[in-house]
């Protein structure tokens, strides 16, 4: 029977509680109709996995299996589906509910994303899957299925959040990134690199502003040094001595910082709030017509767009670090601590088959 790795239930409070992985024999899927059966070959690691082992996450189930990030290989499709799938390489949509509309999912019930929740049955952390062929990508080309596992929910999330929500996707704009190392702010870092913008980046270390400056990034900031932002102006370009917008994933003191950053009327995207719930919206930002807008994942839509401009600029997910196994819950248990302590640099992969290109050896 094939494996699937869930969290099993333990006794304790939100927070206090971390569920143990579990790694259990699962039945084989049925694929319906339209439906594709995939050997999966990768899937990947996101915070809401490490949030729903602390039960700080909605609705999480101890039988669906983790993770939302997968790709793998199409080797049976059902009655009425195409038979163009057999032998693809796919990615996998990692939410359900959300088609096409600019401001949000069109699902009454909501949205629903993959993996260790009640809200949908499906999750990657498994050997084998049918999903609807609606809900696949074909893997860009020059991409390993463990380099393509580490993009869909980051690069959805990142899309969004610069092409959709900011308003500024354009070359020659000013960006910050805050925190760069996780897999949305690189994955932002990525597209605006790749349109031609000038962005800079905070972080807690050194080490992490260097690699960001590798990947195209003009230059950075700790946010631990009083002040950071007067030393970020400093960089910005003379001509264009502000910033356009800002893409953050932590909140707290960000909007007293962007009221000295911001050009009037920038915009701040907020996709996440890891250092408090709440934030402070000050008069200095009205004054200033600065916009907050907040960003989820994204739609059907945004995804196909998302995984062509990969394709396009023949993109690579950062990835950080790659265990192999779905049975070797020892390391993969040390993924989920490097996400705890802030190590990474980029995704944290799970290699559950070799797909057979050559190209994770390299990883």
């Amino acid at each position: 029977m094939p494996k699937a790795i869930t969290i099993q239930k333990t006794e304790g409070k939100p927070g206090q509680v971390y569920y143990p992985l579990s790694l259990k024999d699962v039945p084989t899927p049925t694929p319906g109709p339209h439906d594709l059966f995939i050997t999966l070959h990768a899937a990947a690691l996101n915070h809401r996995d490490f949030f729903l082992r602390q039960h700080l996450y909605p609705s999480p189930s101890f039988e669906v299996p983790l993770l939302a990030d997968g790709a793998g290989i199409v080797t049976s499709v059902g009655s009425a589906a195409s038979k163009s799938w057999l032998g693809k390489k796919v990615l996998l949509v990692p939410g359900r509910g959300w088609k096409d509309s600019p401001d949000g999912p069109e699902s009454p019930e909501g949205y629903g994303i993959l993996g260790g929740t009640t809200t949908c049955e499906l999750g990657t952390a498994q050997e084998v899957i049918c999903v609807h062929e609606d809900e696949v990508e074909e893997v860009p080309s020059h991409l390993s299925s463990v380099e393509a596992a580490a993009l869909p929910l980051v690069g959805l999330t990142g899309w969004r959040a610069l092409v959709t929500k900011s308003g500024n996707a354009e070359a020659g704009r000013n960006l910050l990134i805050t925190g760069i190392g996780g897999g949305v702010a690189l994955a932002v870092l990525q597209f605006a690199v790749a349109i031609g913008m000038n962005v800079y980046v905070t972080s807690g270390g050194k080490d992490k502003i260097d690699k960001a400056v590798e990947l195209g990034a003009k230059g950075g900031v700790s946010y631990k040094t009083d002040g950071w932002e007067k030393e970020l102006r400093k960089m910005l370009p003379k001509d264009r001595p502000r910033l356009d917008t800002i893409i953050d994933g932590a909140g707290g003191n960000i909007v007293s910082k962007a009221t000295r950053l911001l050009r009037p009327g920038g915009v701040i995207v907020q996709y996440g709030m890891t250092v408090g719930p709440k934030m402070d919206w000050s008069m200095a930002a009205v004054l200033s017509n600065l916009e907050l807008r907040g960003s989820t994942m994204g739609s059907r839509k945004e995804f196909r767009d998302m995984v062509a401009f990969v394709q396009e600029k023949k993109l690579t997910p950062v990835i950080s670090r790659v265990v192999r196994g779905l049975d070797n819950l020892k390391d993969i248990n040390e993924l989920f601590e490097d996400m705890r302590n802030g190590t990474q640099f980029g995704k944290l992969v799970i290699e559950i088959a070799q797909d057979g290109s050559g190209n994770s050896s390299k990883l």
